[in-house]
């Protein structure tokens, strides 16, 4: 399961339509009524804007619209797209300005599947995870060290004072080897606190 945390905007031309596509991050229904207004008020002059959107850890509310277009030949292929990718919390409203050109029932699919398809290409994409949450107490050369040697660790707050004092976390299961890799590689003068566990969005890494 994927999440996104930005705006992602993707623009498409088939046949003189223009498709307008916007990926939102959304995590209830009013977010959702948020984003579809300001997209319906910045193009009020569109001749659609239709959307799909995918809520919830099980992906448990999902809805779709034409808005005026063909039953299923919009809403429904933008969901399919969203659901091939694996994602949720997520809205995508593709604005149509018609070009004069009519694309059928099987061009309208591949083209509101598509406009979405190509925006999703461009999103960075997080998963959900089991963190621990620590801060370390360490000298000037401590910290240059870890930032060289331990590329486990993401670095969230850094207060330089007599010492060093690092508030970061990393994966639940490698923290156990933390205090271990502090010492192989001589970090300094190191005083290491667990400050707790919880859930965070981590960046996944796709090559």
């Amino acid at each position: 399961m994927k999440l996104i945390q930005e705006m992602y905007e993707n623009t498409i031309i088939i046949s003189k339509s223009k498709f307008i596509t916007r990926l939102f991050r959304v995590d209830s229904i009013d977010d959702v009524a948020r984003f579809l207004e300001e997209i319906k008020k910045k193009h009020y002059d569109a001749t659609h804007n239709c959307y799909a959107y995918i809520i919830g850890d099980n992906k448990e509310i999902q809805k779709c619209s034409d808005d005026g277009e063909p039953q299923k030949t919009a809403g429904a292929p933008m969901m399919d797209a969203l659901k091939k990718n694996d994602v949720t919390n997520i809205l995508a409203i593709t604005t149509r300005y018609f070009g004069g050109i009519l694309l059928g029932a099987g061009g309208l699919v591949r083209a509101y599947s598509s406009s979405v398809s190509e925006a999703l290409k461009k999103a960075i994409f997080y998963e959900k995870a089991l963190q621990t949450k620590f801060q370390i107490t360490t000298s000037y050369s401590g910290y240059n060290t870890i930032l060289k040697t331990i590329d486990y660790v993401n670095i969230t707050d850094v207060s330089f004072t007599q010492d060093v004092i690092i508030v970061g976390y990393c994966d639940i299961e490698k923290f156990d080897n933390l205090e271990q890799d502090l010492y192989k590689n001589k970090v300094s003068s190191t005083t290491l606190t667990k400050i707790g566990d919880l859930v965070l969005e981590k960046r996944i890494n796709e090559s």
